[in-house]
């Protein structure tokens, strides 16, 4: 039972073998040829710009240009940021520094077209769906019919239902697929803030002496004036008596 058993094996073994080499071996009957054009590409940039207002361990605070405040967390350390070519980490950064991040977003349009080409003998087929070729290497291989496929027979071209057993064939599938490949480059940059404007040359110091002006001289005080009851009546009589005196004193010295 156990012999009968693992000659079956090996017997599945060696099969499922055969079936991998000829399977090989048929597909390399089938020519392919890919062929790629490009038919259209658009190229978007988004430009987003912040001030950093606070690096906490790997927490990032930005301030962005609209006024929001954004908030990254858990920056890794791999990050990088170009300042004046130099290219600095998250705790490099610094509260005042401008960053900007730059998003070039290119989108390509292109058609790939893949073009199968296969030559070989008629063996059965079963119209629409398929149908079993005779290699060259004498090998049969089983095709299924691509909707609206046509046959080349002796520069004829025919469809499923006009092939028949034995009929040397080629035919020629071409399929064309559109595909979009996107492709995005970030950039990372920041400027140092403006360093604080440098303190003004010394100067002389200016020394000022308030002096408080001499007190003026006191006014003379002015004599009193005097009073109404007096008046210069009695210097007239003296002058007067003086005159006569002196009038009388003549009058004597000529009687002498």
């Amino acid at each position: 039972m156990k012999l009968i058993t693992t000659k079956l094996v090996h017997t599945l073994l060696v099969a499922c073998g055969l079936s991998l080499l000829l399977a090989l071996s048929l597909n390399a009957q089938v020519q392919t040829q890919t062929d790629t054009t490009t038919t259209g590409k658009t190229t978007e940039v988004n430009v987003e710009r912040g001030v950093v207002v606070l690096v906490d361990g790997n927490d990032l605070v930005v301030k962005m240009e609209d006024g929001s405040i954004r908030h990254i967390p858990n920056v890794p350390e791999s990050a990088r940021v170009e300042v004046d070519g130099k290219q600095l980490g998250i705790h490099d950064l610094t509260p005042g520094m401008k960053l900007e991040h730059t998003v070039t977003t290119t989108s390509t349009e292109r058609t790939i077209t893949t073009v199968q080409s296969v030559t070989g003998k008629v063996w059965h087929v079963t119209p629409p769906s398929s149908v079993i070729l005779t290699m060259e290497n004498g090998k049969n291989q089983s095709f299924k019919i691509p909707k609206g496929q046509k046959f080349n027979v002796d520069g004829k071209m025919v469809d499923a239902w006009g092939l028949k057993k034995g009929m040397t064939i080629s035919a020629t599938r071409i399929v064309e697929e559109p595909q979009t490949v996107i492709e995005q480059e970030k950039k990372l940059t920041g400027k140092l803030p403006p360093p604080p404007p440098p303190p003004p040359p010394d100067q002389p110091m200016l020394v000022v002496v308030v002096m408080h002006p001499p007190n003026p001289a006191e006014p003379e005080q002015a004599p009193a004036e005097l009073p109404k009851t007096g008046s210069v009546l009695p210097l007239v009589g003296l002058l007067g008596i003086a005159c006569c005196g002196f009038s009388f004193g003549i009058r004597m010295l000529r009687w002498i």
